[in-house]
């Protein structure tokens, strides 16, 4: 828990939600893009360790990535300023800044650097990543949306996220592709409206934090810990739930969002897109099932040193987590319809 003890890091995570603040309520976009450097500059002290080098890569790889995002970005907004009246909605104008915001978050065509970072980084930095930082790049980009351009997005992010998580062995790059994945339906859901894009990042953020902590609790990293550490039953049972509820397995909380999405596209007309992203999530699923199948099954020697060490405090948070996660279809129907 050393992040929550150095004051240096909880001043930058400090500085990190104030910025995404500014980001989301400024009334310019010379504003935004101000939020969106300071967001930058206090993110690369939390990721960056001396000890680790990894983490010194991530952070460069990540400073590079963001500037390259924020200069198309700075440009785009001043290319409008000078040569469009009244700041005018273009095609050409839309698609940059839209770029340049997907580029933020890690979308795909532009996801070449998020897996490699994320596999540099500790689990909670990896949360961070994979819900937070991606709140100012989706509201900015709901200002200023380009809805062909959109759906091209929404299937290559879909199609990439299941792919390229099939044959993965590290557990950061497998959450890595699942986040990708889950950014098609993300983008879905704020071209459908804001307060269905608050639903399901709420949802996938809480889903997303439970792996996180079970996975920083046993330090584990690799597919193949996994196997080898004979965890505790019920604790494999809560990964297998979160897995499910991640892939959107219909019982569970996960499910719920998607299935609003999978609704409004239907009733849009969107059949080709409803189709892609119902069989995106079935690979998705598959990949889940087929980690979840072999932790449960594979049982090896068991040596006193390998004991997982979980505080039952931790344990309990984590049961009752993902008892939420369970009757998911219980509590969205009596909070939200």
């Amino acid at each position: 828990m050393y992040f929550f003890i150095n004051s240096n890091l909880m001043f930058f995570f400090f500085i990190l939600i104030f910025s995404t603040l500014i980001s989301i309520s400024s009334n310019s976009w010379m504003g935004c893009w101000i939020g969106l450097e300071i967001n930058l500059l206090s993110f690369i002290p939390l990721i960056s360790n001396s000890n680790n080098l990894l983490s010194s890569e991530a952070s460069l790889k990540y400073f590079l990535t963001q500037s390259i995002a924020s200069i198309n970005f700075l440009f785009s907004i001043l290319i409008n300023l000078l040569f469009m009246k009244n700041f005018e909605i273009n095609f050409l104008m839309s698609i940059l800044i839209n770029s340049s915001m997907l580029m933020k978050m890690g979308s795909a065509p532009f996801h070449f650097w998020f897996p490699n970072i994320v596999e540099g980084m500790t689990w909670l930095n990896c949360f961070i990543l994979m819900t937070w930082q991606k709140i100012t790049p989706m509201i900015l980009m709901s200002y200023y949306i380009n809805n062909n351009f959109m759906y091209f997005i929404m299937i290559f992010n879909s199609i990439i996220g299941a792919i390229g998580g099939i044959n993965q062995t590290s557990l950061r790059k497998l959450m890595s592709f699942s986040s990708i994945n889950n950014l098609s339906w993300m983008l879905s859901s704020i071209m459908i409206s804001e307060n269905l894009f608050l639903i399901y990042f709420m949802l996938y953020s809480f889903i997303i934090s439970i792996m996180c902590f079970l996975f920083y609790m046993m330090n584990i990293y690799f597919i193949n810990q996994l196997f080898i550490f004979n965890m505790n039953y019920m604790i494999k049972m809560f990964l297998l739930i979160n897995f499910l509820s991640l892939g959107g397995l219909p019982p569970f909380l996960g499910f719920f969002p998607k299935w609003i999405i999978i609704n409004f596209l239907m009733n849009n007309n969107l059949y080709i897109i409803s189709f892609i992203f119902i069989m995106s999530s079935l690979i998705t699923l598959f990949f889940y099932i087929r980690i979840i199948f072999s932790c449960i099954l594979f049982n090896y020697i068991k040596l006193k040193w390998f004991n997982v060490f979980i505080k039952n405090n931790y344990f309990h948070l984590i049961m009752i987590f993902s008892m939420i996660s369970t009757m998911g279809m219980i509590f969205s129907t009596l909070f939200f319809i």
